[in-house]
């Protein structure tokens, strides 16, 4: 691969076919590499309809990019520590940004200039802005807390202390903007009720080791966590008899700790980010990886995957962001290879009538419904809990 740049210049971008290993060594994906942060970068988004990329980074900075160009159109520079998370409203105004300098900030876009500044006792993991623009949430490890502030004025909407045993790794909130998502190394998910002010969900033991970061679909009904198990799930959180409902799991698609996810916006897709260096892609009806995209060399951090479904954006340790083009991933010989070696075909589901990727689970075990209408009704064989063991954090 031709060297692009050195660590640290503003541009240097490559586009070029990936070769993969084994597994997929006949396809070709082609990527560009994004270079212009100097250290990890944590968090990565498609904004502005898919034209435009906002990255932030270990080395203080947080990017707005052009996606065409494949540069820099934007740097916005007063964090005096590692960015932990960017985010931008919704009507693409504001960027918000966590940091371990302590703060959470609330940007304006056009002229890259802070607008408040909210000052926190102990380094702020995670934060984002809620769908309606109103409200801006931030996780902080003192105390293990969540924060609510007036996304405008900044002012304190509401604190929850020792909302979590251990670190808070990410907290967002649901679509409806109605509660506040947070998961932990405590290995629980907790859903917070904005109007109530009280914790309305919590899953203990939702994954047998830390969960890393957690993603809604776009109707808030379905969400998805990453765990350092390996693995992913994704749970029905609005079933009112959720305690009795297995999340389907997707695994053996990673082989270290899953760092990220994030659903496509018709949720056909999951897409993850892992420690392996790697990018796995699953469908979700069918539940299995579709194809897994290799080429950082260290951690991957954060994905992300534009509304058009055409590109896939991830973050690494590596400094680098890549943007995968997945638009023909249906051709590739493997993906092509490994649906008719699980036997899958295109059915129509009994409940709602949608198509979906039907695979055959066993020689006479025939899938009717589709993963969301699964997730929906009463499971005939309740999934027993994991045992339950105290955390050593």
């Amino acid at each position: 691969m031709a060297a692009g740049g050195s660590r640290g210049e503003p541009l240097a971008v490559e586009s070029q076919p990936e070769r993969f290993s084994a597994e997929e060594q006949t396809a070709e994906i082609q990527f560009k590499i994004l270079r212009g942060h100097s250290d990890t970068v944590s968090s990565c988004h498609f904004c502005c309809e898919d034209s435009k990329i906002l990255s932030c980074s270990y080395d203080r900075t947080v990017k707005l990019w052009d996606v065409a160009k494949g540069f820099p159109v934007q740097t916005f520079e007063e964090h005096t520590a590692p960015v932990s998370e960017c985010n931008l409203s919704p009507d693409g105004r504001r960027v918000v940004t966590s940091s371990y300098d302590k703060t959470v900030k609330t940007w304006d876009m056009e002229t890259g200039k802070v607008l408040w500044t909210k000052e926190h006792e102990g380094i702020v993991t995670s934060c984002n802005i809620s769908c309606d623009g109103k409200y801006v949430v931030s996780g902080s490890d003192n105390g293990n807390a969540i924060s609510v502030f007036d996304a405008v004025s900044a002012t304190q909407v509401a604190r929850v202390q020792g909302h979590h045993r251990s670190t808070i790794t990410k907290c967002c909130f649901d679509p409806d903007n109605q509660r506040v998502t947070s998961v932990s190394y405590d290995k629980t998910i907790k859903l917070w009720d904005i109007v109530a002010r009280s914790t309305s969900i919590t899953i203990k033991e939702g994954h047998s080791n830390a969960i890393s970061d957690c993603c809604f679909t776009s109707d808030g009904r379905y969400l998805c966590t990453a765990s350092w198990d390996r693995s992913l799930k994704i749970w029905d959180i609005k079933t009112e008899e959720f305690q009795s409902h297995g999340p389907v799991t997707l695994n053996q698609g990673h082989e270290g700790s899953v760092s990220s996810c994030c659903f496509s916006h018709d949720a056909s897709l999951v897409v993850s980010g892992g420690y392996d260096n790697a990018i796995v892609i699953w469908e979700t009806d069918a539940g299995y990886k579709k194809l897994s995209l290799k080429g950082h060399w260290d951690w991957v951090t954060d994905v992300a995957i534009s509304e058009s479904k055409k590109w896939i954006l991830s973050a690494s340790k590596d400094s680098t962001l890549r943007l995968w083009s997945i638009e023909k991933m249906d051709l590739i010989p493997s993906v092509i290879e490994s649906s008719k070696e699980k036997g899958s075909k295109i059915a129509q589901c009994e409940e709602c009538e949608r198509p979906f990727l039907s695979l055959q689970h066993g020689d006479f075990e025939v899938i009717s419904k589709c993963v969301f209408c699964r997730l929906s009704a009463p499971a005939r064989n309740i999934l027993p809990s994991p045992p339950s063991i105290p955390p050593d954090l």
